[in-house]
């Protein structure tokens, strides 16, 4: 049970790391909410997850989640996690938009993913959005 969990949470990761928005979409639930933590921005729903999704795309093309740890309670998974790209295309802050720097970036991670029928419902991530920027040479 616990395996089936642990691939049900990582699936939204690979489909975004493949840059699959159908996969991306099928490993989630109708409903779904996503909490990204260090930006501040929040999405429910399929579309709204898949924007911003696609948002971190076109700045980091090429960017992949490298998995370390995996923790199961209940139905809820936590993923220990690293984000590595390059950042060949804008990117949107709050502040305004990032143009391309062709600095690559690598930053931990964790989410905490709640399973329901065997889709990831929600997803709250944590990661260092200050070490990001550093690499990137932005202040």
């Amino acid at each position: 049970m616990s395996d089936k969990l642990i691939e049900a949470a990582k699936l939204p990761n690979i489909g975004y790391s493949e840059k699959d928005w159908d996969k991306t979409a099928a490993s989630v639930t109708p409903g779904f909410i996503y909490d990204e933590v260090a930006t501040h921005r929040k999405s429910e729903g399929v579309e709204g997850y898949l924007d911003l999704c696609k948002g971190w795309a076109t700045a980091f093309p090429e960017s992949r989640a490298t998995f370390h740890n995996a923790y199961v309670i209940g139905n809820t998974v936590v993923l220990e996690l690293t984000w590595n790209g390059i950042h060949t295309g804008p990117m949107m802050t709050p502040n305004g938009e990032v143009p391309a720097t062709g600095k690559s970036i690598s930053m931990r991670a964790a989410q905490v993913v709640e399973i329901e029928d065997g889709k990831a419902a929600s997803i709250r991530q944590y990661f260092d959005i200050n070490t990001m920027m550093t690499q990137l040479g932005v202040s």
